[in-house]
């Protein structure tokens, strides 16, 4: 009997964990086969962001290690996992440690020369590898066939790496066994509860394009491959059986096949038949075809969130070439934007920041020109990623990085356009724009500020962050020592705990509004302008950690299987919701004074959500009118 361990470990500590579905495939794929499942006992170990190494290894050693420790690797658990290596092979000197993942894949020679411990490295698909390498232990032969598997890198007996003819890509992916069907996955707790943050699943594997930031699976500039919609179906069955709220996809480009509407048909049907999933996230298509509106419009009759993608990146020319790749045209990604908020549905944008031929004036140029059209923007700092056209052609793009101190990513310094010291201050203001514009902290305010004031959205992040900057309260100091040099997201995750367990922040902020925004604007706007804080606080999700009651005004409710906060009325001199809507279609007229009273809904369960953004916004207050 060979027993292997599979590890993986998430990017962040969250009070929920994440599905291990790398681990989750390599473990169905070892029990399915037919010659040695038997002979085969694989166990999932999987580890939030975080946690101990001390922790990880007590769990992973306590007991005589396994005969294969194997490892999920990403840029950030690489380190961590070169030191359990080391440490399981001071255990299990006849041991064998498998390393697979993107971050690993076709990086052999670094891998192996600076992690001793790592006897192999998987390049590509590692479904069937791990099986091929299990059987060698099972004959005893690892030592004289490991050439005999294909895909995979490791040291000869002259200590020389060799890596052996790719394996081709899977192609039809069924025979892959699912780790939904085959329970290889645990989906509750003992409680019975769904125990993941969301559920991770794959319609399809490859992307057509080949942006020069990504290495989407290994599978860039590839024809996809799909799953059949039979099994799809099946795994989704087994979603709403386990009432899982939110389905996040895998896929590159949903939307894209003709398919991804049989999808939603056989989602739509597992949520009237179990009322779950009430959720779908995932990374849509590029370009938006009219198979996307179609989509979009039958998830919103079947009343399904979700949180549709402008993948954009840039909106620099010069950008976008390096980049190797097209957006849609400016007046299309405005159309779709529009088209999403007359829907009523939640559309944000993505853009990269520190691409080669961005500057810092192009970047916050076309940030304010998506903000002035979509709720919310996700901004990401640049990485160079393994196996991508931009780290093999750093040189020409004048990249200067620093490798992470606790994980393996190279954070993007400066390049040809941008300047190390233009670099870390946009590092900065990503900060602040992710935590309160993307995370929505602020929501309401934006638009306002834009049409009445004449403030660009990142004038308005800017006069926060200096704000902060000249405060001397605690809270804001405090909250100044937690902005990162480079803001990655578990910096951002920290960040917005801070500020949502903390009332004094609230204060900070609301202070520098009523201070350092209410008079600009103009005289006959400033009593609505002071009212709007007090909307926008009332409209932000409920952070209550378990256990604890809600805040002093709301009470909690239940309905069926629906948890939720409900606020006692709250009286306002205007009428918030209708002035922002009129200022939605260009009237600007200032509004006369209307007492309104309003209550805020909000759905629990926000703490264990706050780290992600595309499903935080699915706990937003909302409020309807009583007088």
């Amino acid at each position: 009997m060979v027993a292997i361990d599979i590890v993986q470990q998430g990017a962040w500590d969250m009070p929920l964990d994440s599905m291990p579905l790398a681990a989750g495939y390599l473990k169905a794929s070892l029990e399915a086969d037919a010659d040695i499942g038997g002979a085969v006992t694989a166990s999932i170990r999987s580890f939030r962001g975080g946690e101990p190494l001390t922790h990880m290894a007590r769990t992973l050693f306590a007991a005589a290690g396994p005969d294969i420790l194997a490892f999920s690797v990403l840029g950030w658990n690489y380190r961590n996992f070169c030191c359990l290596a080391e440490t399981y092979k001071q255990i299990r000197p006849d041991g064998l440690v498998v390393f697979g993942g993107n971050h690993v894949s076709y990086q052999g020679e670094r891998v192996l020369r600076e992690c001793a411990s790592v006897d192999i490295v998987v390049n590509g698909e590692g479904e069937f590898a791990i099986r091929d390498i299990a059987r060698l232990v099972l004959e005893a032969t690892t030592s004289t066939r490991m050439g005999s598997v294909a895909g995979i890198s490791f040291r000869d007996p002259t200590g020389a790496v060799v890596s052996t003819p790719d394996r081709d890509r899977i192609d039809d992916l069924d025979i892959i066994a699912s780790p939904f069907l085959t329970g290889a996955i645990p989906m509750t707790d003992v409680s019975g509860r769904f125990r993941y943050d969301v559920a991770l699943m794959e319609t399809n594997r490859g992307c057509p394009y080949k942006c020069a930031f990504c290495y989407w699976g290994g599978a860039v500039g590839q024809r996809v491959r799909a799953f059949s919609r039979e099994r799809i179906a099946a795994e989704l069955d087994y979603f709403g059986f386990h009432h899982v709220p939110t389905v996040v996809l895998c896929d590159a480009n949903f939307g894209l096949l003709e398919r991804d509407e049989e999808f939603v048909d056989d989602l739509i049907r597992t949520r009237e038949k179990y009322g779950y999933p009430r959720a779908l996230e995932t990374s849509w298509a590029k370009n938006k075809a009219p198979r996307f509106y179609a989509i979009v419009q039958a998830l919103r009759r079947h009343h399904f969130k979700s949180s549709f993608t402008l993948a954009l990146q840039t909106l620099s020319d010069e950008a976008l070439t390096d980049m190797q790749r097209r957006n849609m045209k400016v007046n299309a990604w405005e159309s779709l934007a529009s088209w999403l908020a007359e829907e009523g549905l939640d559309c944000y944008a993505e853009l990269i920041w520190g691409a080669p031929g961005e500057t810092v004036e192009s970047f916050l140029d076309g940030y304010d020109r998506l903000a002035a059209t979509v709720n919310r923007i996700a901004v990401y700092p640049l990485l160079l990623l393994p196996n991508t056209a931009y780290t093999e052609n750093r040189e020409q793009h004048g990249f200067v990085t620093l490798r992470g101190e606790r994980d393996d990513f190279e954070y993007v310094l400066a390049s040809r356009s941008a300047t190390m010291p233009e670099h870390l201050e946009m590092q900065r203001f990503m900060y602040f724009a992710r935590i309160f514009s993307e995370n929505q902290y602020l929501r309401h305010v934006w638009q306002p500020a834009r049409q009445l004031v004449g403030m660009t959205q990142s004038a308005v992040i800017r006069s926060l962050m200096a704000w902060f900057d000249a405060a001397s309260t605690p809270a804001a100091t405090a909250f100044l020592t937690t902005v990162p040099t480079i803001a990655e997201s578990p910096a951002i995750a920290r960040g917005l705990r801070v500020l949502y367990a903390d009332p004094a922040l609230d204060d900070v902020v609301e202070c520098w509004w009523t201070t350092a925004m209410v008079p600009r604007f103009p005289p006959e706007w400033r009593a609505f302008a002071e009212e709007l804080y007090r909307y926008e606080r009332h409209s932000r999700p409920r952070y209550v950690l378990p256990g604890q009651l809600p805040p002093q005004g709301w009470r909690a409710e239940s309905s069926g299987d629906t948890d939720k906060f409900v606020s006692g009325p709250v009286q306002f001199a205007y009428d918030p919701p209708s002035v922002l809507k009129q200022l939605a279609i260009g009237v600007m007229t200032s509004p006369d004074p209307c007492e309104s009273t309003l209550v805020f809904e909000a759905s629990a369960g926000f703490y264990e959500h706050c780290d992600n953004h595309e499903t935080a916004v699915h706990y937003m207050a909302t409020s309807h009118r009583l007088s």
